[in-house]
């Protein structure tokens, strides 16, 4: 696996874009996102169907032609410096097919913000358009608008990358002791396992170091999301993983228990709670990007800034 093309970091008066490609968005948590990247000296715009409502499915930002669309167009557009995804939810799989990507493997990268149902976006973008991306809080979302931990975490990210190369977690523990090196890739386990077979995705995390979280997944459902995994051969050869926030999968030992059965015999390096995903303060993960893990200090060293 090889690291991913970086696009160029923010400045202050940069241009961007917020869109909707998952689930509704709450009018407004968005209004208060806007206020908080134009705190940052960001001049941000909301893509045309961002407040929309799916008129059957009430759990979709609008229409998928739309949420296509506002994406695409983000993505396309010379003005914006950087795209950011308003929240998650569902509805990312159900457009990726409805994209341009000629088009937007055209247009010139840029920073590309979120995580949750985004993570299908996230391998869509690594696979059809090897641009590397940033796993951080969204715009319109209480981890973004109450925790400015997480919020300065992905400032520091987006303005000045290079302090923000050792990513570490004060609650960082390892699982499976080691150091390896790789390229990193992840996000919602159970996006990844739902990606399988899917036409434009990896066949394989070979060579990568896997960044994987979730939300609302029973013990057993994420047994079942590992084992799916290892069955198809997808986590042959990685080098390492890191373990991130697994907010409402019930007591937290009956999880470890289980990522430690299905992960440990990989015989790789595995780091757990290291902070980032659905939990408070979550660290912004770039993905795309080569660095070593080392499990037993729980730090993530990036070769190089996740932006240019």
């Amino acid at each position: 696996m090889s690291p991913l093309t970086r696009p160029a970091r923010l400045a202050p008066g940069a241009r961007v874009a917020v869109v909707a490609p998952a689930g509704p968005v709450p009018e407004e948590s968005l209004e208060s996102g806007l206020d908080l990247l134009r705190g940052w000296g960001l001049d941000p715009v909301v893509a045309p169907h961002v407040l929309d409502r799916h008129p059957a499915f009430p759990y979709l930002a609008g229409e998928d032609a739309d949420r296509a669309a506002d994406l695409q167009n983000a993505w396309c557009d010379p003005s914006v410096d950087a795209v950011f995804c308003a929240r998650g939810g569902y509805g990312c799989q159900r457009m990726t097919g409805l994209l341009d990507w000629e088009a937007m493997r055209a247009a010139h990268p840029k920073p590309f913000v979120g995580y949750s149902d985004i993570t299908a976006l996230h391998e869509q973008f690594a696979v059809r358009l090897g641009v590397a991306t940033l796993h951080a809080p969204m715009a319109a979302t209480a981890g973004f608008l109450k925790n400015e931990a997480a919020r300065e975490h992905l400032r520091a990210t987006l303005f000045d990358p290079e302090s923000v190369r050792v990513l570490t977690s004060a609650t960082g523990r390892v699982l499976v002791p080691g150091r390896a090196r790789g390229v990193t890739l992840g996000g919602c386990v159970s996006l990844l396992a739902a990606e399988l077979g899917v036409a434009h995705t990896r066949p394989s995390a070979t060579g990568g170091l896997l960044l994987i979280e979730d939300i609302g997944e029973e013990a057993y459902r994420l047994d079942r999301i590992l084992t799916q995994l290892l069955r198809a051969r997808w986590l042959d050869g990685v080098s390492a993983v890191a373990l991130g926030s697994w907010e409402e999968c019930g007591p937290y030992e009956e999880v470890r228990a289980v990522l430690r059965d299905r992960l440990a015999p990989l015989g790789v390096p595995v780091a757990e709670e290291f902070g980032f995903g659905h939990g408070e303060g979550a660290l912004t993960m770039p993905f795309g990007v080569g660095g070593e893990l080392d499990a037993e200090a729980g730090t993530l060293t990036l070769d190089v800034p996740a932006l240019v």
